[in-house]
């Protein structure tokens, strides 16, 4: 699953990376994007599904009402910006595989980094947001990171809902609230293809942190 926008530069070099003896379906989310995005996506064989308002849940979402008519065991979230190495999936997939986990996150911070792909914002406060989890729930992570992967059943336990930059933190923290079993992996991350839609801009930043953090304390009051 790639949720997508404006991303026909990194696009092509994500698909074509992704081992396709592991992969029965590429699903792309493209979230409204006015350019090549959705042509690329299809001249190299992935489904996709257009969800035109805009957020990174949102294209998700989309991408998983699309497979519940034929559900996957194991869906993985894969960036549209060639950050991450789409070539390390067997790396997540393989807890699942062997009953270890129903959750798989790729951590960033564990993995080898190249300098300054993850920009200093990001990083503190992938620290702040992790330290809460820790606190509040119980479950060390040590990243948010979007590479990862989790069961279609767990999925469905989870029952996801946020549209926008809290969705990576409300997998994690629901997953926590419901013990289901979670695990991290090393992956390696770089500089992506262009500039940032979140972390590039102050603005950006400042509305993925306060979304994360709210998500964070509002899972905590709801009733489990």
């Amino acid at each position: 699953m790639i949720p997508a926008l404006n991303e026909e530069r990194s696009l092509p070099l994500v698909l074509e990376a992704i081992p396709s003896d592991w992969v029965r379906r590429v699903v792309v989310g493209n979230n409204g994007s006015v350019d090549a995005t959705a042509r690329v996506a299809r001249e190299l064989g992935a489904v996709v599904v257009d969800e035109p308002r805009r957020g990174y849940g949102a294209a998700c979402l989309a991408g998983l009402a699309f497979m519940a008519a034929d559900p996957p065991d194991i869906v993985v979230f894969l960036d549209a910006d060639f950050s991450d190495h789409p070539e390390e999936l067997p790396r997540l997939v393989q807890p699942i595989l062997s009953g270890e986990a129903e959750l798989v996150i790729g951590s960033r911070t564990l993995g080898a980094r190249q300098r300054g792909a993850l920009l200093p914002q990001a990083i503190v406060g992938n620290m702040l947001a992790c330290t809460l989890v820790d606190a509040l729930y119980g479950y060390r992570f040590s990243d948010l990171g979007p590479f990862r992967a989790v069961t279609w059943s767990a999925l469905e336990e989870i029952g996801m809902r946020d549209r926008d930059f809290g969705w990576t933190v409300e997998m994690q923290v629901k997953a926590a609230k419901l013990k289901i079993a979670a695990v991290e992996v090393p992956v390696s991350y770089r500089k992506r293809v262009g500039v940032s839609k979140v972390t590039g801009t102050i603005r950006g930043s400042v509305m993925a942190g306060y979304k994360i953090l709210y998500t964070i304390f509002a899972q905590y009051v709801e009733p489990r």
